[in-house]
């Protein structure tokens, strides 16, 4: 090889090298970018549910959400865990959300304030944050729930409403709250508070820690400090806790008022029993239809202020772009004209052969 030849060979060589490592270096650039075309070609939305002991969140939510964003954007992919009611578990899977690249995360917080720098930390790497059911802390740039001030109140007057009566300035009466980390815990109770103090007595007040197993050992607390007679009405923040309410309940042969919430399939089964008097159905669908459709105008950089058409503030002041949705009280009086009309439960599913007679009785049929 003639030293021309030498020079032409180790020419090209050098200006392929180059050339590679100038492709590789901008492939890597772009990886980061947000303005890349391959980072545009990403539609991954994450979803993350506190908690499975309510049955709601795996049953209603989660489908619920992950169907209407697919109806709403065919390519979309959709991210989902749950934190099992670990704060830290799901302070991790925020992190793991933020690797795999998701570009909006819709985050049901378990600890609505122990969650802000996780909400900070993704906002940081570019995700948009959407609280749902709960108002986590942070910079989030929506907020999806139900008016859960109204909630306690509706539930604080179904209790009043079953006391007849008996809801005198003096009559005893037992309240078993939500986890104190969960805001909308603090606004039921705000709620029923606002209603039932100054009618009743609130003889014993815990929390219940959205837990049977908990809430059933501070009924039994209740029980032996007051007297089981001696209770006139027992507010439930939801149903789950009002299962094992109403076992201790049954346990010291008593059956006062007993409220609820999230109308659980046992929660209305009981509502026939006569063990329970009121839950609170909320329908799961418009709240999750409203979260995906907001998502999904984030990812696409579209308005999303029709769908949010109110503001809710967070502890620190800030006021959210919020849509909240009404909610709506049950007693066995009117099961039939609201989960069964609304097709949450079908009538197989309510009336097994424990409470067929009381289906019947209630005109479900």
């Amino acid at each position: 090889m003639n030293a021309m030849t030498r020079r032409i060979v180790v020419g090209t060589a050098a200006v392929s090298i180059a050339l590679t490592m100038a492709a590789c270096g901008k492939a890597g650039d772009d990886k980061g970018s947000s303005g890349s075309s391959s980072d545009s070609k990403n539609k991954s939305i994450g979803l993350l549910l506190p908690e499975n002991a309510t049955t709601r969140y795996e049953k209603f939510d989660k489908p619920l959400i992950v169907n209407k964003i697919k109806e709403l954007c065919p390519d979309c992919s959709v991210q989902y865990d749950n934190a099992a009611g670990d704060p830290a578990k799901q302070a991790q899977q925020v992190s793991s959300m933020i690797a795999k690249g998701v570009k909006v995360l819709i985050l049901d917080a378990q600890d609505s304030t122990g969650i802000k720098s996780s909400v900070q930390a993704a906002v940081d790497k570019g995700i948009k944050v959407v609280a749902y059911d709960r108002l986590a802390e942070g910079p989030i740039s929506a907020y999806v729930s139900y008016d859960n001030e109204k909630i306690g109140e509706l539930q604080g007057q179904a209790l009043l409403d079953a006391m007849g009566p008996k809801a005198t300035p003096t009559a005893p009466v037992v309240m078993i709250n939500g986890d104190p980390a969960d805001p909308n815990a603090a606004m039921f109770k705000a709620g029923a508070h606002k209603i039932l103090d100054g009618k009743v007595k609130i003889a014993y007040e815990q929390s219940g820690l959205w837990k049977d197993t908990v809430a059933a050992q501070k009924m039994s607390a209740a029980i032996t400090q007051l007297g089981g007679k001696n209770i006139a009405g027992v507010y439930s923040a939801n149903d789950g806790m009002a299962g094992g309410i109403a076992t201790s309940l049954k346990g010291a042969g008593v059956n006062p008022p007993l409220t609820g919430q999230d109308a659980e399939l046992a929660g209305v089964q009981r509502l026939l029993a006569g063990t329970q008097t009121s839950t609170i159905y909320k329908p799961y669908k418009p709240e999750a239809d409203a979260t995906a459709e907001i998502a999904v105008d984030l990812l696409n950089g579209k308005d999303f202020k029709t769908v949010a058409d109110t503001t809710a503030k967070q502890n620190g002041g800030a006021e959210i772009p919020a849509k909240l949705l009404p909610a709506f009280s049950v007693t066995k009086a009117n099961i039939k004209d609201t989960v069964v009309k609304d097709g949450l439960y079908t009538k197989d599913q309510i009336c097994t052969s424990d409470f067929a007679a009381a289906c019947a009785a209630a005109g479900i049929s």
